[in-house]
């Protein structure tokens, strides 16, 4: 077994024993090299789909920016030399499995700013991650999707549909099974033997969520996942209350009755739930299975990542800020006045005056405190939402690597003076903590989130 650690957003780093990305059990061999060249330089939407039902990549399963994901790359290999570029996860081929961890992860392999974004997003509270990533990255990403995807379905309300039951008593109300009434009921004792089709919650797909519910309270993070909120804790009793007729026996049962997706179209939500669950369940076979040049794993897009959580701290805040979002055409702005194309900048304020209108752009990438690395494009689009809106301010929000000298804080950068109509554009660097426990890293991240906010608040176009 051939075992990667790679940081995103490297650029052809040459892998070794001892390497500056991470580190691999032994020099990297054929089959080892043979591996890596079949999930790297192809594009994501080429290795995921129905062929590759263990590779679930995100945002593309949530249905927000699927296509712009899909185009990009895991990894770039050519000889012994690795790229990466803003996606992070796990993903693995026959016997070689690659963490691609975030560039703001500890010396010692624990990628808390990883594990700490996907707890905003998905909403999970847990301050003790000793039993995650080193051992079993795939199945704990999986515990921070579990409720995220669990509270989305039963908005659509309990999953429904008609299934066979089997009664053997006197109160006959179905059609008689006369082949099971003869071997149970002679000599006859005054029961019948009958089956009965009832529309009813406890069903094959209920009941995979509840056997992964119970698989996920025996786990050392399951406490944390199943009670982060009341709505979880409410969803799991939903579910618990649905499936009288649960049997840790059955697991395997109820697994391979769910092998087909869900394909109800007022149910839809359920397809992905029931994915989640069966790869929860699954986990050690997804590694271990026969099939040849098997690829699986969790990937998360780091740029989608960054922007949903920037999203989360302004809404706790309750910042009168607007988030647009492109694929579910949520909140655009019109680029023409006789044409309806709508642009979507990250997050926008949007008032009868342009000096109080502003844009919000969220990057993951790499930039100095003066952002003058900003690439043409980056610049060019930043420009084109000001004009459109109109508005006088843009702000980068882009993450900065905590110095070890310095107090964490946010110091936005010197404002770049547009020519023309006008306008400024400013970066502002947001120090990503370095603890050495994932409960301290969570608080003083949180004042981190504060300060964003108050910086926000106290700018003049606000």
């Amino acid at each position: 077994m051939s075992r990667l650690r790679i940081t995103d957003n490297h650029v052809a780093v040459e892998i070794t024993h001892e390497s500056d990305i991470g580190y691999c059990h032994d020099a990297i061999d054929d089959n080892t090299r043979k591996d890596l060249q079949r999930i790297a330089n192809a594009q994501i939407k080429d290795l995921k789909g129905d062929k590759r039902p263990n590779l679930l990549v995100f945002p593309r399963d949530l249905g927000y920016y699927g296509d712009d994901v899909g185009e990009g790359r895991i990894i770039g290999f050519h000889d012994d030399s690795i790229s990466t570029g803003n996606i992070m996860g796990f993903v693995g081929v026959n016997d070689t499995q690659v963490d691609i961890i975030s560039r703001f992860s500890k010396t010692d392999g624990e990628d808390y700013f990883l594990h700490y974004m996907l707890q905003r997003v998905f909403a999970i509270n847990l301050f003790d991650i000793k039993h995650t990533t080193s051992s079993q990255p795939i199945f704990d990403f999986l515990l921070y999707l579990f409720p995220y995807f669990l509270k989305k379905a039963l908005r659509q309300g309990i999953y429904k549909k008609y299934r066979r039951f089997d009664y053997n008593d006197s109160n006959i109300r179905g059609s008689i099974d006369v082949s099971r009434h003869i071997r149970d009921n002679i000599p006859f004792r005054g029961t019948v033997a009958y089956s009965t089709r009832e529309h009813t919650y406890d069903n094959e797909v209920t009941e995979l969520i509840r056997h992964t519910i119970e698989y996920i309270k025996i786990h050392p993070m399951g406490n944390g996942v199943l009670n982060c909120d009341q709505e979880t804790k409410d969803a799991v009793m939903t579910m618990t209350q649905a499936t009288p007729t649960y049997n840790s026996r059955d697991r395997n049962r109820i697994i391979n009755l769910n092998l087909r997706p869900v394909t109800h179209p007022y149910y839809s939500e359920y397809t992905a739930l029931q994915k989640i669950c069966l790869q929860i369940l699954r986990h050690e076979a997804l590694k271990y299975g026969q099939e040849k040049d098997k690829i699986y794993g969790v990937l998360f897009d780091g740029a989608w990542l960054w922007e949903e959580y920037l999203g989360i701290i302004f809404s706790k805040a309750r910042l009168e800020i607007t988030h647009a979002k492109n694929k579910t055409g949520e909140n655009g702005i019109l680029l023409y006045k006789n044409k309806r194309k709508s642009l979507y900048p990250d997050f926008y304020r949007k008032t009868d005056v342009a000096e109080t209108s502003f844009v919000l752009d969220a990057k993951y990438k790499q930039l100095d405190q003066e952002v003058d690395n900003i690439s043409r494009e980056d610049l060019f689009q930043m420009i084109t939402y000001m004009h459109v809106l109109p508005a006088r301010h843009c702000a980068l929000l882009y993450p900065i690597e905590q110095k070890e000298s310095s107090t964490s804080t946010i110091v936005p950068s010197s404002p770049l003076q547009l020519q023309g109509d006008g306008g400024e554009i400013i970066g502002i660097g947001i120090p990503i903590v370095n603890e050495p426990e994932f409960s301290k890293y969570c608080g003083s991240q949180g004042i981190i989130e504060k300060q964003l906010v108050v910086e926000i608040k106290k700018k003049k176009w606000m």
